[in-house]
């Protein structure tokens, strides 16, 4: 098992460098120059070129290389050049609002998409399997953005029951003391008997959360029925049926556990994706997190701090898969 997590990890180190690398020249080739935007529109020629010296940026692209690298061993993700502020810094700010989206979606793909898939498959081509199988396969395909518009516009526009986006609502930002000690304002407010604050949190949490959760529940709905189709046609099935153990356990303990690999995996992943899919809705639902940083940061070409999501981004996926495959290897069945 050691050598099975040793050799993942490097494996990871290998993907991480390859994001890195990627990124860096990317960012390089672009036709822009960063030492301009660091030091504004105007700027005379020779601020510009302090900047650059600054910067490294007159230095060879192996060199910057080099240096980013070291820099990023030390936890350095540089600074960003509209802002002028450390990027992990402001990746610290933005993260935890991001979380939280990704939170929901994975509660509401253990908690909904298991069950409907158990329930999809117990049922299969009977008139509740189509209907499950229906809403995850429309859960899967619809575009998130779509699903993000469609519910602000029946739930905000014609229904009026729910806010259309932000985080917490203008009155209660300027009439309440909004807690941060763990970035996590739900989880703040809750610990800090804040229940104003914390109600309206939840409310403007239900949308976006709603829609960023289709996609991991229609997931692991399709992936839990399929598992267990194999599953229940096994021979210790039909021996544990024919013993007379309630067919609740048969299905719950039995044929479920045995299915947990591939959704396990199908889950982590899930989280991964969410995490990536989280900077679309953000930008519809005003949510501010790493979405609404990046998206920000694409337009005023900020290098640093795409590059400080992306390679967050790509070491969510690296931890996800690590775990994914350590649960995985657990199984006895396994040979690592």
């Amino acid at each position: 098992m050691k050598a099975f997590i040793l050799r993942r990890l490097l494996l990871g180190i290998v993907v991480l460098f390859g994001v890195v690398l990627i990124t860096f020249v990317i960012t390089r080739i672009i036709p822009s120059d960063p030492a301009a935007q660091w030091v504004g529109q105007r700027a005379t020629a020779e601020q510009i070129k302090a900047a650059r010296a600054e910067l490294g940026l007159d230095k060879p692209l192996y060199v910057q290389f080099g240096r980013y690298l070291q820099n990023l061993i030390k936890g350095n993700l540089g600074y960003s050049l509209k802002t002028h502020q450390p990027v992990l810094n402001e990746l610290k700010t933005y993260i935890p609002a991001t979380l939280e989206l990704v939170l929901i979606s994975t509660i509401a793909a253990v908690f909904i998409g298991l069950p409907l898939g158990v329930i999809s498959a117990k049922r299969k081509d009977q008139l509740i399997d189509h209907i499950c199988r229906f809403f995850s396969v429309g859960a899967v395909s619809l575009p998130t953005f779509w699903v993000g518009i469609f519910l602000q516009l029946v739930f905000y526009r014609w229904l009026g029951i729910l806010p259309m986006g932000d985080q917490l609502s203008m009155n209660v930002r300027l009439m309440y003391d909004i807690p941060k000690i763990t970035g996590f304002i739900t989880f703040d407010s809750l610990i800090t008997g804040n229940f104003v604050v914390f109600k309206d949190a939840i409310i403007h949490l239900i949308l976006p959360g709603i829609t960023i959760a289709m996609y991991p529940i229609g997931l692991v709905a399709r992936m839990t029925r399929s598992a267990l189709l194999e599953i229940l046609n096994e021979d210790y099935i039909r021996a544990a049926r024919a013993y007379g153990l309630p067919e609740r356990m048969v299905l719950w303990s039995y044929a479920l556990k045995n299915s947990l690999g591939p959704t396990v995996t199908v889950v982590t992943l899930s989280i991964g994706y969410t995490l990536v899919n989280t900077f679309l809705v953000e930008s519809i639902f005003s949510w501010p997190g790493i979405g609404n940083y990046v998206a920000t940061a694409v337009v005023s070409l900020d290098y640093p701090a795409i590059i400080g999501v992306t390679i967050f981004s790509a070491c969510s996926y690296v931890i996800l898969n690590l775990i994914a495959d350590i649960i995985i290897a657990l199984d006895p069945r396994v040979r690592i």
